[in-house]
């Protein structure tokens, strides 16, 4: 079943964070779709953090970000190589991979403030560690496996700063690619 639940607003209970939305996918295809769609909606300047496991689909998602910029090059994940730039899109879309970085000092080190400033658009996979980097305006994608299905994701959308006044957007978005996708009707609050 293909579950959408929205929440009124992101808020933060201490420590706990609970996001504004939450969307499933049951495959790699529905992942990138759902990517497409984010992808779709992003402007100069803006950054999307990718956070979960290793292998919870944040290089699937990613693609679809590009797909939905317009990017027609293949996306790869840039985890041995740290950054790609993609041009030939809307914006110039920056894919940056932190996994390999230890520490905040080598993220700061990679200077890539100048790379991620409009036109482009940012996407971190690993992006607990771009706190150094990301400033206070950027959608956080948290994914993970659910539970025992196959290939089954949750992705929670965990926005910041100006993204809390793109959230009426951003849902009517992933709405959309929800009623799009074979299957259970998506579920809405």
């Amino acid at each position: 079943m293909h579950g959408l639940h929205c929440f009124p607003s992101r808020r933060s209970l201490g420590d706990v964070r609970v996001p504004f939305l939450v969307a499933r996918t049951h495959s790699a295809a529905e992942t990138t779709g759902l990517g497409e769609h984010v992808g779709g909606l992003l402007r100069p300047g803006e950054v999307v953090l990718l956070t979960g496991e290793l292998g919870t689909g944040k290089t699937t998602f990613v693609r679809g970000l590009a797909a939905g910029l317009g990017v027609d090059e293949r996306v790869r994940s840039p985890s041995f190589q740290i950054v790609r730039t993609h041009e030939g899109g809307r914006f110039p879309f920056v894919h940056v991979d932190l996994y390999r970085l230890g520490s905040a000092s080598e993220v700061l080190d990679l200077g890539l403030e100048e790379l991620m400033a409009p036109p482009a658009v940012s996407a971190i996979e690993w992006g607990e560690k771009a706190s150094p980097i990301a400033g206070p305006d950027y959608l956080e994608l948290e994914l993970s496996w659910s539970g025992d299905e196959d290939d089954t994701r949750t992705i929670r959308f965990l926005p910041s700063g100006r993204w809390r006044d793109r959230m009426g957007e951003l849902g009517e978005s992933v709405r959309a690619w929800a009623a799009a996708v074979p299957g259970d009707a998506a579920e809405g609050n």
